[in-house]
């Protein structure tokens, strides 16, 4: 059977379809990148009085939870390597916040530890959340919320990257030009949220 020939105007509605995945307001991932400088920048503010970059407290956050750690499961629990991680501990280390030292059952592994003066910081700390949640203008179900498409969204991107999920190999069919922004934030359409840039605003101090 012969193929019913694409009326030209059809053609041309694809046509600006497909050009409009690579305008930048159409990429989920920039919108999830300037939103993390965003917050970065309110970090900013709020960690001066404690005397810490946002990476900093990252680091913070995990010892305060958590207690003494190697620095293998730091990385883990902040998505950080070791090369990215060393540096943030030796200047912690040299604010007095942090120790390291090897571990007594193990000479290979070293553990990271909480200083009295950065144990004691944690008081201080508490009220930064509460300002970060009263910046972002949601309430605290809208947080959880989002959080959680967040977190979701991150593990989809972690299986895609490795193989282990169709998204990377399959190409999405660009939908109509009135809907490929839209579509852009929907499941399965091949296109999902967030990546939080660790070291987007480095690690020196401002």
């Amino acid at each position: 059977m012969t193929p019913t020939p694409t009326p030209p105007a059809a053609a041309a509605s694809t046509a600006a379809a497909a050009e409009n995945w690579l305008r930048l307001d159409s990429q989920i991932c920039f919108s999830l990148h300037a939103a993390s400088r965003a917050f970065n920048g309110v970090y900013r503010v709020l960690l001066k009085d404690l005397g810490l970059t946002y990476p900093q407290y990252l680091v913070m956050l995990v010892l305060w939870e958590q207690g003494e750690l190697p620095v293998k499961k730091l990385g883990e629990h902040l998505r950080l390597d070791s090369g990215t991680l060393s540096p943030l501990l030796k200047r912690l280390e040299t604010a007095g916040l942090v120790r390291r030292e090897r571990s007594a059952r193990d000479e290979r592994s070293v553990e990271v530890r909480l200083t009295e003066e950065g144990a004691a910081l944690r008081d201080r700390a508490v009220r930064v959340p509460p300002r970060i949640a009263a910046a972002t203008g949601f309430d605290l179900d809208e947080i959880r919320a989002l959080r959680d498409r967040l977190d979701q969204l991150t593990s989809t991107l972690d299986a895609a990257a490795l193989g282990e999920t169709p998204g990377c190999e399959e190409e999405v069919v660009a939908p109509a030009a009135s809907d490929a922004a839209a579509c852009l934030t929907e499941d399965g359409t091949g296109a999902h949220p967030l990546h939080t840039e660790a070291n987007g605003q480095g690690d020196g101090r401002r």
